[in-house]
């Protein structure tokens, strides 16, 4: 018996991630509004097949010289962790806030004084958090230039990224997933 997993195409796992994280019901939104469908992205995320095929796909999107992944708290993390496993770059793990005791960082993982990170996140809407992560991370000295996300709910360049200087890369966008269910 084969135990190795077989590797899923682009289109494929864009419909995975697309049947496991789309729900419907009636949930209340950050925005405080109401919606009648929902993407729950930590379906995907906790999926051991899913994140391994995510890793494979994302890795050849890793800019050439980044020396630390950043996974951003909280969902950014099992994404950078994969992909940490399959490019062998190692992780730092981004708080939205510095902790209050112990080492009272907010990155945790290594030194990033002068190292050229990578943020990794799960889904960006608008950035919000990317930028705030950011500008943390800089102030602390490390080189941020690149974001990447495995979902970009947007639609072109995020600007609020691109005002701070951040290269945007995504391995699907969210009409990408909703596209391959029709195929």
């Amino acid at each position: 018996m084969n135990l190795e997993p077989r590797a899923v195409s682009r289109i494929e796992l864009a419909k995975e991630i697309y049947n496991v994280s789309y729900l419907r019901g009636k949930f209340l939104l950050r925005s405080g509004s109401y919606s009648d469908e929902y993407f729950d992205k930590y379906r995907f995320e906790s999926r051991p097949h899913l994140l391994r095929e995510i890793a494979k796909l994302m890795a050849p999107l890793v800019p050439k010289g980044t020396q630390y992944l950043a996974g951003l708290e909280m969902g950014g993390i099992p994404i950078a962790t994969a992909l940490s496993l399959e490019t062998e770059i190692p992780v730092i793990f981004v708080r939205k806030r510095a902790k209050e005791y112990g080492t009272t960082q907010f990155a945790e993982g290594g030194d990033i004084l002068g190292k050229r990170l990578c943020i990794i996140e799960d889904v960006i809407t608008t950035g919000g958090q990317v930028v705030l992560s950011t500008k943390d991370l800089r102030t602390s000295g490390a080189i941020v230039q690149d974001v990447l996300c495995v979902i970009y709910r947007g639609a072109g360049e995020e600007p609020r990224l691109k005002e701070i200087g951040l290269s945007h890369h995504s391995l699907f966008t969210m009409n990408e997933l909703k596209d391959s269910v029709s195929k």
